[in-house]
């Protein structure tokens, strides 16, 4: 039986640059199930990959500045302009990811914490120079 993920309505479909590098990456610090990926004609390159992880997924794909695509890599643009959200459903789970993400090569952002909007919450930077949020409901006090 092939995996199927639960695809989300709103999908995250990301740049990087080394594609597979990235694919490996999020396998080790998130878990993550590479379900499909083509590589380009350059046989280097990601085309296109989906990557199953925290019961969703994302998509992602190298840059291809020849082809006039406008979207480029927080490395290239030179930061990330958003984050993605990880909704988990225990507070010790974003200690976990965040410890796992952690071990795999990521950096601080922000430290696992509770916040004033009753989250256990942590930030952290993958080696690409995506934001990832890691987020899990508290008890209210």
């Amino acid at each position: 039986m092939a995996f199927e993920p639960n695809v989300p309505p709103i999908q995250a479909h990301i740049c990087v640059k080394h594609g597979l590098a990235a694919i490996a990456f999020y396998e080790k610090a998130f878990g993550a199930v590479n379900t499909f990926h083509q590589m380009s004609e350059d046989g280097k390159r990601v085309m296109h990959a989906n990557l199953a992880l925290f019961g969703g997924e994302i998509m992602l794909h190298d840059e291809f500045p020849e082809f006039g695509m406008s979207i480029s890599s927080p490395k290239t643009a030179g930061g990330a302009s958003v984050a993605i959200n990880i909704n988990l459903p225990k507070p010790d789970d974003v200690d976990q990811a965040y410890a796992k993400a952690m071990a795999a090569g990521a950096s601080t952002v922000m430290e696992p914490q509770d916040t004033f909007w009753q989250a256990r919450y942590a930030r952290i930077q993958d080696p690409f120079g995506h934001i990832w949020a890691l987020n899990a409901p508290v008890a209210k006090a």
